[in-house]
């Protein structure tokens, strides 16, 4: 039988970088993004956002504008808060970010946050969990 302080203290995932584009250099170095795991419980209130119901009373679930704010929310460097960054590609984080990146790098990006906490290719058991509470 295991004891709770492996509950209690359970390993972090730590940030990582992750290089996106070798576009953004500084001072001859490619500069990488720094992204963060994505926490269960901010998960649910990203998904219940963009979950809404249509005129028939459905669940419709906006999956482009979710994975936009989820992998928005990862980013720790640079910082999309930052008003002269949004200044440059527009305001809110989850707009700079995909005006800041081309597509690819945007799908890499998505990807490496999404596999950082824990999901794998294929969200829709989570949305569908959430979605049913």
């Amino acid at each position: 039988m295991s004891s709770l302080n492996a509950f209690l203290n359970p390993t972090k995932v730590e940030n990582k970088e992750v290089i996106i584009s070798k576009r953004f250099i500084e001072k001859g170095k490619i500069v990488p993004f720094v992204i963060r795991p994505i926490g269960q419980e901010e998960n649910k209130q990203l998904i219940k956002k963009y979950t809404k119901k249509d005129k028939k009373g459905n669940d419709t679930f906006d999956r482009a504008e979710y994975v936009s704010e989820l992998t928005a929310m990862a980013v720790v460097s640079p910082d999309l808060t930052n008003s002269e960054l949004q200044g440059a590609y527009g305001l809110g984080i989850s707009k700079c970010l995909s005006n800041m990146l081309y597509v690819g790098e945007y799908a890499e990006l998505a990807q490496e946050v999404q596999f950082l906490s824990g999901l794998d290719e294929d969200i829709n058991e989570d949305i569908e969990e959430v979605k049913n509470e």
